[in-house]
């Protein structure tokens, strides 16, 4: 049960990082511009992307004439003359303001991060500092996993790659200390206790 309530504290702190991030800080605009013309471009999307939720790459290789010599010059001719865009497409209108839903799955999702994390965390006694070091280093694995490849392959702004680390290696600091304190408490009555300075895990 205390890893169960470990991962509960430790979705708590990182969704509660989450807000403070968006809404204090630069990180949740980092990367992000604003349109020249919003009208035009969403007037643009309708006409040319086909309707529904997709991801589309600006200019699109058509994956069946990739073995076509002549399709794969134009299309490196086309995208060295032309800007490129990776666009997520959601046609279904929705109010951006009424953020309900999302606000639940963002709790869901780090909860069930943060019970993993915690059985990683309580897998052997450790110290305070250990734990926390290994939170950290757990959110930094995320993104070099997920974000890295995205910026590399997509040209996700480097602002928006350095403020996602930056993200998400405070939050797991903060909720692996969280949940460090509360799986460490009653260590020295169980006999498991870790002190930081030690050399022991």
């Amino acid at each position: 049960m205390r890893i169960v309530i470990a991962g509960i504290l430790g979705g708590i702190v990182m969704f509660i990082w989450g807000a403070i991030a968006h809404m204090a800080t630069p990180l949740g605009e980092a990367g992000f511009a604003q349109p020249v013309n919003e009208d035009i471009a969403l007037a643009a999307l309708k006409v040319a992307l086909p309707a529904g939720n997709h991801a589309f790459l600006l200019p699109s290789p058509d994956p069946a004439h990739m073995g076509d010599a002549t399709a794969v010059k134009a299309m490196a001719e086309k995208s060295s003359r032309e800007p490129f865009a990776f666009v997520v497409l959601r046609s279904e209108p929705r109010d951006m303001t009424a953020m309900g839903h999302q606000l639940v799955v963002q709790w869901i999702g780090d909860t069930l991060c943060a019970l993993f994390l915690a059985f990683v965390l309580a897998a052997a006694a450790m110290s305070f500092c250990r734990r926390v070091i290994i939170a950290g280093l757990m959110g930094l694995f995320g993104v070099l996993a997920n974000i890295v490849p995205f910026g590399n392959w997509y040209s996700f702004p480097t602002a928006l790659v350095g403020g996602t680390f930056a993200y998400q290696l405070v939050g797991w600091l903060v909720a692996g200390a969280a949940m460090a304190w509360w799986l460490g408490r009653g260590a020295k009555e169980r006999g498991d206790y870790v002190p930081c300075h030690s050399k022991a895990p």
